[in-house]
């Protein structure tokens, strides 16, 4: 009971630096953006470890973060092997093709009304379609390897970036149109220099919707079908393992690079729509 006694102590600590540098002089700057989540997260595992340490939590219930950190450490070989075929092969590759494929479609839309009043109802009857439904179709559609985790992840990301890019470019108003219209510009000119940029941050947005959605679509395809390495098929097999700081190891791979990847979505669009509102402070 002391180290529980140690995690809520920790707690109060962590809540304490965070008040102060959230309420200091310097709570804009950089540093401090930097420094609360930080804090934040190491407060977290702390209480953790000291809470599963104290009580004596069994590992099949909740393993400890130095004991996921050992089993890190000692599978990076396998770690590695996984996170290609699921992230690499699978995810990413289905987020280029359904997300260029949605953006064409929703071109297509854009120019031809029937599109838009036939193609988005369907649309948004697919996209409530459940993953867990679809999934095990596709994989004996396209097989056990990676293509079918990356038609998972096709289903999963086109028709957010279908109406957010749709939307977007239904952005500019009447009166800018009208003058497009005025000088005469053809339609490919309006859509280059008008309704393309107004409609990026619509675009950015399905774009980082659909980063989480590849991640999760990619590795919950996997428990219906897999060759050995992967990291819904490691996360499975470890379940029935009984090996929960495997499990929670690939756990940590997945939350790092879906940040690393929502991350750099977001670095490109603030290097793209640096003129917008939103990015100028």
């Amino acid at each position: 009971m002391i180290l529980v006694l140690f995690a809520f102590l920790l707690w109060l600590l962590g809540w304490w630096v965070n008040g102060r540098l959230a309420s200091g002089p310097y709570a804009d700057t950089r540093m401090v953006r930097f420094l609360a989540p930080l804090i934040f997260g190491l407060t977290i595992i702390g209480i953790w470890e000291l809470v599963v340490r104290g009580l004596e939590v069994s590992l099949v219930i909740l393993p400890a973060p130095s004991l996921i950190a050992v089993r890190f450490a000692d599978s990076l070989s396998v770690l590695w092997a996984d996170f290609v075929q699921t992230i690499i092969k699978g995810a990413f590759s289905g987020y280029i093709i359904g997300c260029g494929a949605a953006f064409l479609t929703a071109i297509a839309v854009d120019r031809w009304e029937f599109l838009r009043l036939g193609l988005l109802p369907v649309g948004n009857f697919v996209a409530a379609l459940p993953i867990v439904g679809t999934a095990p179709i596709l994989v004996m559609w396209f097989g056990f390897d990676w293509h079918s985790k990356a038609a998972v992840v096709v289903v999963m990301v086109f028709f957010p970036m279908l109406v957010n890019t749709v939307a977007g470019l239904r952005e500019a108003t009447a009166m800018q149109r009208d003058l497009m219209e005025t000088y005469a510009a053809s339609y490919w000119q309006s859509f280059l220099k008008l309704r393309l940029p107004a409609a990026m941050p619509f675009i950015f947005n399905g774009l980082k919707i659909s980063t989480t959605l590849a991640l999760i679509g990619a590795i919950v395809a996997e428990f219906f079908g897999s060759p050995t390495l992967g990291m819904g098929f490691r996360i499975s097999t470890s379940v029935g393992q009984l090996s929960l700081d495997m499990v929670w190891a690939e756990i940590v791979v997945a939350a790092l690079a879906g940040t690393a990847f929502y991350g750099l979505v977001a670095m490109v669009e603030k290097a793209v729509t640096f003129w917008h509102p939103s990015q100028r402070g």
